[in-house]
């Protein structure tokens, strides 16, 4: 407890790569924060933004330090002043240390050695999957993978995978302090009762088959698959239509794309209203989750929870996610065509509610409980009793 007479253990948490605009990983830091407070504990997330700030929140306080745009990121920010980020660390004094950036940030888990805080790194995407997305060769990138992976394990106590698709890379190389914690999904706030006949209509404009494209649109997602599905499927005579919710660096290259082609495409941008967001995720036919790098996929288990049933890279984790309530698909407009209408050949009924059950197993509980085990920090009973 580094000599606190805190009731709880004050767990600071440091992201990069955290926007207004984030999807998945902003979730999955709100949603964490709030299950620490519930079991009793001092959650302290960090980040970067343009401006200082220090507000108490849902989820605990969030500290902004001011931190420079990465170019060509399409507006991510990053913790870059060294020594005001370890002047608050020492101001804090964390009894946990958890960080979500293996690069730009892999010095605080040299600083928590030192501090002798017990530190874990949260493996948000697989090192190799994200080079290969950004054109290095396969060889080159799982050779760089190994050296990054190597040290990161090193510099920290732990390292969290939410998959275990995504713990193969550090298992390869002989790491022995990695442990497997699962993401969540809000299910009472996602749910297939949702669906909406009317933003059906809305979106459909007239064709038969609503897909959705929940996703940041930049290369390493690999937004353009979608667009690909699309109209591998209308070549096809099925009568689809794509609404994407989601922006990035890619965005007007895609809306000049749909309409180069004609395609029915309608592109959201970033939907802040998660009430918003989860009836459109319920009112579509099928969720396409093209990212080739993805660890988890939060906007796919969210679409599940809501009854849709989803596509998904064979390259990714997704496939170890959504079981048998989806289909993988090789990295091919064709192939996820392919998977589109195999799904669509499914009985509605019986599809959505494979894809509820399916998302039934990702609760935020079960997620917390692993990430407070990974922190060796107990759920104090009588705090989450208090709260509820």
């Amino acid at each position: 407890m580094n000599g606190h007479s805190r009731e709880g253990l004050a767990i600071v948490r440091l992201a990069n790569f955290v926007t207004p605009a984030s999807g998945g990983l902003r979730t999955a830091l709100d949603e964490l924060g709030r299950g620490y407070l519930a079991a009793g504990h001092e959650p302290v997330l960090i980040v970067p933004g343009a401006e200082p700030g220090d507000v108490m929140t849902p989820q605990g306080r969030v500290i902004t330090l001011p931190g420079p745009v990465l170019p060509g990121s399409g507006g991510y920010r990053v913790l870059a002043d060294r020594p005001r980020l370890r002047a608050l660390l020492e101001e804090l004094r964390p009894d946990r240390l958890e960080v979500s950036d293996r690069t730009t940030l892999r010095w605080t888990g040299e600083w928590a050695r030192r501090a002798r805080v017990p530190a874990v790194m949260v493996s948000h995407e697989t090192a190799d999957g994200v080079l290969r997305t950004w054109g290095v060769p396969r060889a080159l990138a799982g050779r760089t993978a190994d050296r990054l992976n190597v040290r990161s394990a090193h510099a920290y106590a732990r390292v969290v995978c939410t998959t275990e698709w995504a713990e193969r890379e550090f298992i390869r190389i002989g790491v022995r302090n990695v442990v497997r914690a699962p993401l969540g999904v809000d299910l009472l706030r996602r749910h297939p009762g949702l669906r909406s006949r009317a933003l059906r209509a809305r979106y459909l404009r007239g064709e038969d088959v609503l897909l959705l494209l929940g996703s940041r649109l930049s290369v390493e997602k690999r937004p353009g698959r979608a667009l690909d599905a699309l109209a591998a499927l209308r070549r096809q005579g099925v009568r689809a239509a794509l609404v994407v919710a989601g922006d990035g660096p890619l965005r007007a290259r895609l809306e000049a794309r749909a309409r180069a082609e004609r395609l029915p495409a309608e592109f959201l941008g970033h939907i802040r209203d998660r009430a918003r967001l989860a009836r459109l995720q319920a009112s579509a036919d099928l969720c396409v989750a093209p990212g080739p790098a993805e660890t988890f996929g939060l906007s796919a288990l969210e679409a599940l929870a809501c009854g849709t049933p989803v596509v998904a890279s064979l390259g990714s984790a997704l496939p170890e996610v959504i079981g048998g309530a989806g289909l993988a698909a090789a990295d091919t407009g064709d192939a996820f065509a392919a998977a589109l209408r195999e799904l669509l050949a499914r009985p509605e009924a019986e599809r959505r509610a494979a894809a509820r059950a399916r998302a039934g197993l990702f609760g935020w509980d079960r997620s917390v409980a692993a990430f407070l085990a990974a922190h060796d920090a107990p759920e104090r009973r009588g705090a989450l009793e208090a709260r509820r």
